[in-house]
């Protein structure tokens, strides 16, 4: 069945009764070419573009709970390619350019709205800084244009432009950056992998992998064993956790990072801000919310909710940018494992052993890089051979010396 605004119309006059289940809920079969470990969205989406761009077949998708219960519907919903490094930069603009065409590749209103991002400017060096950054994004074919304190202004004029300790000097945008449904996200890759004839298994906890002579042949879970030909995780905060069952011991730390949503208000904010001085980055929902967020709790951690001192710096960081947010209440909040790897830059790579590949480590940029970490994991499944986009994103660059250190952190898991 394909969506279409004429397909809503005749549902609504015939009363809804030909919308059918999204995605199948088959049984796992005894063995599979490809067993993708992790219903997020880029396991989902590795799936998809397999089986599409590849041609590949007898490909399953293994989540532990319910599509969409994991990172995919646990983040701010913010896209962006407003990077500096070379083994960034293209990556996430290639993602950015997946993400405009996403809704008519799927089939699925994804609610993709490039509505821009702003990153303030506080000091001259940040200036400087982001000069530099805006230059980076234009030489790798993304969009950049800084602006001055009264363009900031005319955009957002209930910022603290007044506070002596973070004046507002203005700011680097991206036009084409933006938010994206989560969930829908979710349900449009799930969906689309599903109609080529991908197994969406649900409910399904791997638990271990079987391992002879070096190859993997399978995956141990609560549904019972599962053979496979290749393996991959892509399971985000939780990949220190199944890679240890393989014997694996990974450069990544797992933290929590919290967001928060706020009670519905009439449009105010029209695109995306983030804070210079302060962790702090703010957009508004479709539903009036204003959905926002900042630091990672300071501890490792594998639990989906956080403590109170980071809800205080949040919100106190917010509040120093927008005054008028302490007049509204925060409804919710809720927390996504990011894991954190040491120099903030993600790993997608064939492991030491055969068969068995590694998606993760995506810190930050989890959720903006699905399209592009879905396109990489599965050439690299299909070929064996890293995505040229992918290819500084690999295990060995730090015993090389070759790390991506976007933020200059050094090794550091929890500042990056």
């Amino acid at each position: 069945m394909r969506y279409s605004g004429l397909r809503v119309i005749k549902e609504a006059l015939t009363g809804h009764k030909g919308w059918g289940p999204a995605w199948r809920n088959p049984e796992p079969q005894a063995s599979y070419d490809y067993i993708i470990i992790g219903g997020g969205g880029h396991g989902l989406a590795a799936a998809y573009y397999l089986a599409k761009e590849y041609g590949k077949k007898r490909i399953a998708v293994l989540e532990k709970s319910w599509i969409g219960s994991g990172n995919v519907g646990r983040n701010t919903t913010i896209i962006r390619s407003n990077y500096l490094l070379d083994g960034n930069e293209p990556f996430y603009e290639y993602s950015m350019q997946l993400w405009e065409n996403l809704e008519q590749e799927l089939n699925y209103n994804a609610m993709v709205s490039q509505r821009g991002i702003v990153n303030l400017i506080h000091s001259d060096p940040q200036r400087d800084a982001f000069t530099r950054r805006g230059n980076a994004m234009i030489l790798n074919g993304a969009d950049a244009r800084l602006l001055s304190t009264a363009e900031v202004r005319e955009m957002y004029p209930f910022l603290n432009f007044n506070d002596a300790r973070f004046p507002i000097k203005g700011g680097l945008m991206q036009p084409r950056g933006g938010t994206v449904r989560h969930d829908a996200v979710a349900w449009g890759y799930a969906r689309a992998a599903d109609l080529l004839g991908v197994d969406i298994i649900q409910n399904c906890e791997v638990t271990g992998f079987r391992i002879e002579n070096g190859t993997c042949k399978g995956v141990e879970t609560t549904r019972g064993f599962i053979g496979a030909t290749k393996v991959a995780s892509s399971v985000a905060g939780s990949s220190s956790r199944v890679m240890a069952a393989a014997g694996m011991r990974l450069p990544i730390e797992s933290c929590v990072l919290q967001a928060f949503v706020t009670e519905g208000l009439k449009p105010v904010l029209p695109g995306v801000i983030t804070f210079g001085a302060g962790h702090f980055y703010c957009s508004q929902s479709d539903k009036g919310g204003l959905v926002f967020g900042g630091d990672p709790d300071g501890y490792n951690t594998y639990a989906q909710r956080g403590g109170l001192p980071v809800v205080e710096d949040v919100i106190e960081s917010g509040m120093a940018l927008i005054p008028a947010l302490g007049r509204v209440r925060v409804l919710r909040n809720w927390g996504g494992l990011v894991d954190m790897s040491m120099d903030g830059s993600p790993i997608i790579d064939k492991t030491d052993v055969d068969g068995l590949y590694f998606n993760g480590g995506w810190c930050y940029g989890g959720f903006k890089a699905t399209p592009a970490a879905g396109v990489c994991l599965a050439h690299l499944l299909a070929t064996d051979t890293p995505h040229k986009l992918a290819r500084a994103y690999r295990f060995d660059r730090f015993r090389r010396g070759y790390m991506i250190d976007e933020k200059g952190q050094g090794p550091f898991p929890n500042l990056h």
